[in-house]
């Protein structure tokens, strides 16, 4: 138990460290929740094995035949994993012979579609989150090694 929360302890201020001085080299300012979010997000798709091998455009549509909370929370995952795919792994949309913007509009979209159907604070937070989109995905393309491949499957 203590060798867990000390990992977790460690990669959270790991990926807070790196969060910070990507926005940094950037002149990105993140504000302290938009900072949090992406730095919640690293953390939950850390060890995620499927995130580039899901269809995010199929997963948003599965997402519209929710209701309720089932449907905020699918809409939260596409907003998500397509943030981590427009900033870590933007050849992936060059592989599916889509657009670069394909995935952040996407993504944006889903953030603020969350915006729209939730209470006012996480309506206030993903409204701020969609608005800021752009800065995240510059964020986290900043924290990728220079002239790296990331993927290259």
């Amino acid at each position: 138990m203590v060798m867990k929360a000390w990992r977790d302890g460690a990669a959270m201020e790991l990926w807070q460290a790196l969060v910070h001085e990507a926005a940094g080299e950037q002149g990105q300012t993140l504000d302290q929740a938009q900072e949090a979010y992406l730095v919640f997000v690293l953390l939950r798709y850390q060890r995620e094995r499927d995130l580039l091998a899901r269809t995010q455009a199929l997963e948003w549509l599965h997402a519209q035949q929710q209701t309720g909370q089932l449907r905020a929370d699918a809409l939260r995952d596409v907003g998500d994993r397509c943030l981590l795919i427009a900033g870590l792994f933007p050849g992936l949309a060059q592989r599916r012979r889509v657009s670069e913007d394909y995935f952040i509009d996407l993504g944006r979209g889903a953030y603020a579609e969350v915006a729209d159907s939730g209470r006012s604070a996480t309506a206030e937070l993903f409204a701020q989150l969609a608005a800021g989109y752009i800065s995240l995905v510059v964020t986290l393309r900043a924290m990728r090694a220079p002239g790296a491949v990331l993927l290259s499957r």
